[in-house]
């Protein structure tokens, strides 16, 4: 076998493979020749069919199969032989046929970046650190018991934690929503689920009023005639419930899986999920800020364009239904940011290889185990993951990244930042 490796970008190459025709019909024959001892043909013995009839039958499958399985070892072992690491599987161009005595291929790919010294010692990282405390166990039941409230009726004015059924229309400039009539809607008061002006306009108000205002819409208003502008709204109410939640007893224990009603087992159970939900919140936000520092001291480190397109594509999706495409020009304002995060995933793999870093199992283990307990069958979760090699591996994959922010976050000048559990949990931004 001959190859030669050919530099066509920062990071893409070009290899030409050439190996003996002779090595690959011998291995056609040889597999026609099994074929002629397995096949079973209507007309002819078991192991009794001409290889000849095979020939014409599987002649041309056979030969494309020979050929794939030599490009991948013959592509194995350049790669070897060349300290090649390539990011993805290699385009491949080849006629599959013979010239000169030989067939050729040339496969083009991308190869992964040669990495830096990487020098954590010197990074500033901010650890956050928390507890789950006995205010936020009760504070997590209270949200528990506002989940499975139910609401009564009453005759009196609205106020905060009511449910407020309303109709109403909002007119701005030469526009009206809706068109004729009343729009009903509903909404429990403080809970978010309406801006804090619309709140404002239905508290104090009792069944059968009817009012008009002046409310101005937020800019990011879901209907965009009305967003960012002042309308003249005219509301009726249609009806006020107050909210009625249910006791702290066995039977509301018992909602939640505890079989006995036991209170104090309930309460220990909440302290459980709490405890999972912040370890795993704190690791990510390490992850992140590792991540981050990683990415800002190499940012000029070149990485194949095709996991920054990837990422970018992944990026964007997420900013779309779910099932649609992206369009190019979300995929392109991502870049940037996928650009850092795929310097950053790099970056952590390779501090992995050279630190040797090994997957923690127990961990794993930990990982899956916390998964399948959100689900109703948490033992078919667990053998399902089990079963299936790709959902393993992006699990141990996380786990390794795991270990690679503690590992980083234990050799670098890193700073605990003591937070409050609600501080922990609150999403981004709010």
């Amino acid at each position: 076998m001959q190859f030669s490796v050919e530099n066509v970008g920062k990071l893409e190459r070009k290899l030409t493979v050439r190996f003996p025709a002779e090595r690959f019909e011998s291995q056609v024959s040889a597999r026609i020749a099994e074929m002629g001892r397995t096949v079973r043909l209507k007309g002819f013995r078991p192991g009794k069919v001409p290889a000849a009839v095979i020939q014409q039958r599987f002649g041309s499958q056979v030969r494309g199969e020979v050929l794939s399985d030599l490009i991948g070892s013959t592509l194995r072992e350049a790669f070897e032989k060349e300290n090649l690491r390539p990011v993805a599987n290699p385009s491949i161009d080849t006629t599959g046929k013979p010239e000169n005595g030989e067939i050729a291929y040339t496969a083009t790919f991308e190869v992964m970046p040669e990495f830096p010294e990487i020098d954590v010692a010197g990074l500033e990282v901010n650890r956050p650190v928390a507890e789950v405390t006995d205010a936020d166990i009760e504070k997590m039941i209270e949200t528990l018991r506002l989940q499975r409230r139910s609401f009564d009726v009453v005759e009196r004015a609205s106020a905060e934690g009511d449910f407020v059924m309303f109709e109403y229309a909002a007119t701005a400039g030469d526009y009206r929503f809706p068109a004729e009539g009343l729009e009903r809607a509903g909404s429990v008061l403080g809970s978010g689920t309406l801006f804090k002006a619309l709140d404002e306009a239905l508290a104090g108000r009792a069944a059968g009023d009817e009012f008009e205002t002046e409310i101005n819409f937020p800019a990011d208003f879901g209907n965009p005639q009305l967003a960012g502008k002042t309308a003249q709204v005219s509301f009726k109410i249609v009806k006020v419930q107050a909210p009625n939640l249910p006791e702290v007893n066995e039977e509301f224990a018992k909602l939640f899986g505890i079989a006995d009603g036991n209170l104090d087992t309930f309460r220990k159970e909440v302290r459980a999920n709490l405890e999972r939900e912040l370890k795993a919140t704190l690791m990510g936000r390490l992850k992140a800020e590792v991540a981050e520092r990683l990415a800002d001291v190499h940012g000029e480190l070149e990485v194949p364009n095709l996991m920054v397109q990837s990422e970018a594509h992944n990026l964007a999706a997420g900013s779309v239904p779910r099932g649609q495409q992206p369009p190019p020009q979300l995929i392109e304002a991502a870049m940037p940011m996928a650009r850092k995060r795929v310097i950053a995933g790099l970056l952590m793999g390779e501090i992995a290889r050279k630190q040797e870093l090994k997957i923690d199992r127990k961990r794993v283990a930990e990982q899956l185990a916390a998964i399948a307990s959100t689900y109703e069958e948490p033992e078919k979760v667990v053998e399902l993951y089990n079963a299936d090699p790709q959902l393993m591996s992006g699990l141990q994959n996380r786990v390794m990244e795991d270990q690679v922010a503690e590992w980083v976050a234990e050799h670098a000048k890193t700073t605990e930042q003591h937070l409050a559990f609600d501080e922990v949990m609150r999403p981004a931004g709010a």
